[in-house]
């Protein structure tokens, strides 16, 4: 790096609140592209170099989402002061276990973390502590928080991005890859520092170091229920043998991805497992005239989608998916008007309530609290709602201290002030009229029997 780069760095790093200096092009690491490691012999040397090094270490990690299956890690990036910057390929070195026991007491620094923390757990790499840049910029309010316009914004410097969505499968991987692989953890560093006196700028370093300590403790996500239903355009379809034919496919592609390493939409996309649902073809010609199995389809993979529907159209009545996916929280909001008209009320006032305090304290409303935690405690609030019962209920379901510090109290408001909205009552003979509705306050018992927290 010059002698001009760097002092723009410095000058770049001293910008408070996110005002960006004049973008100088970051395109080159500063000791070159690290050769990358591929053998025991380079990794062991890789694990001596980061365990002399000190202060915290960035890291980061490339996948071949797109076009791989699964979310497995292709490459690794690291750099830490006095050791430098390295590559990793995983492929041939699947065990970092030796790097990750010697980093285990080092602050990790990510951005985004928790996109790249299941790939590297895979490999053996777990951290103890973190700071992820992405979210520091979501709670210090910044409108772009991907790495390049974080950088560009906070350090003055701008990020070549164009391979962000390449195949990192690819073997060898290109000089250009490995390039900017290697810039993404140059100043990720630096970028922490910046956002650490940001945040204790605004007095918000408190609620960044409770959520990344929540990153870190959080378990691994466990399997999804009914994954099938995660395909794109399945909304558009409503009867339930349909949806069996959706599943059926969805899960022979699923097998098919799987044995072939690829990623299911290069399979079959989601647009043409829904059209092929919503048809039901009886035959192999009728299936080639639905979106998506035209005539550049083998056949042989005909006759598996083919025999898929067939499945589904063959099923028991009792053995065909229900029309909605089974969920342990409250409905759907949309159906709260008529299964608990104070609960809606309550959501609604809540909502409104939460939404203004996020954007005086300038930060997403979903980081301020879930949309998912506001939802639960509407439906099943405490008998007596008070910012104290609120907040013994926010901390219940999983709330931060500071989020719960700053929600309870205006949640607690909102139910004061809630009202169900009068709903027509049916009169014989006579139309209509708006029922009388009793209830006007959060104390009220929910229609259908749900147990309000608390009670």
């Amino acid at each position: 790096m010059t002698d001009a780069r760097e002092d723009a760095i410095d000058s770049a790093s001293e910008t408070a609140h996110g005002q960006a200096v004049q973008a100088v092009p970051l395109l080159e690491p500063r000791e070159g592209i690290p050769p990358v490691v591929a053998d025991a012999d380079s990794l062991a040397a890789i694990v001596q170099r980061f365990a002399a090094g000190h202060g915290p270490v960035a890291i980061d990690a490339e996948r071949a989402s797109g076009y791989r299956y699964g979310q497995r890690a292709y490459l690794v990036q690291l750099r830490r002061e006095g050791a430098g910057s390295t590559l990793i390929d995983p492929v041939a070195c699947p065990d970092l276990s030796s790097l990750g026991a010697v980093l285990a007491e080092t602050e990790w620094v990510l951005h985004a973390a928790t996109q790249d923390l299941p790939c590297l757990a895979e490999l053996g790499m777990k951290p103890t502590r973190l700071f992820d840049t992405e979210l520091a910029g979501r709670l210090a309010g910044f409108p772009r928080v991907g790495l390049g316009p974080m950088v560009e914004n906070v350090l003055g410097l701008t990020l070549e991005k164009g391979h962000s969505a390449v195949d990192w499968s690819t073997r060898p991987l290109p000089e250009p890859w490995l390039r900017y692989a290697a810039l993404d953890v140059e100043v990720l560093v630096q970028l922490r520092d910046s956002l650490e006196q940001e945040l204790a700028s605004q007095n918000k370093l408190d609620w960044g170091l409770q959520e990344f300590a929540a990153i870190v403790a959080a378990p691994p996500a466990g399997p999804r229920t009914d994954p099938w239903r995660r395909t794109s355009g399945v909304h558009k379809v409503r009867r339930r043998r349909q949806l069996a034919a959706v599943r059926e496919l969805w899960l022979a592609r699923d097998q098919l991805a799987r044995e072939r390493d690829v990623s299911p939409g290069r399979v079959l996309p989601d647009s043409a497992i829904v059209a092929a649902a919503l048809v039901m073809p009886t035959s192999i010609p009728a299936l080639q005239a639905v979106p998506g199995f035209g005539p550049r389809v083998h056949r042989r993979a005909l006759e598996q989608w083919i025999a898929a529907i067939e499945i589904a159209r063959t099923l028991p009545e009792h053995q065909l998916p229900p029309a909605t996916a089974p969920h342990d929280g409250p409905p759907p909001p949309r159906a709260w008007a008529d299964k608990d008209p104070l609960a809606a009320a309550r959501l609604s006032a809540a909502r409104a309530a939460v939404t203004a305090l996020a954007e005086q304290l300038h930060l997403p409303q979903e980081n301020l609290i879930t949309p998912e935690l506001v939802r639960r405690v509407s439906w099943a609030p405490p008998k007596y709602a008070t910012p104290l019962t609120v907040a013994d209920a926010l901390h219940t379901l999983g709330a931060r201290d500071w989020q719960v510090e700053l929600v309870a109290p205006v949640i607690a408001q909102a139910y004061a002030g809630a009202k169900a909205e009068p709903r027509p009552a049916v009169v014989p003979g006579k139309g209509t009229k708006p029922a009388q509705e009793t209830a006007t306050d959060g104390a009220a018992a929910p229609k259908n029997g749900v147990p309000r927290l608390g009670e």
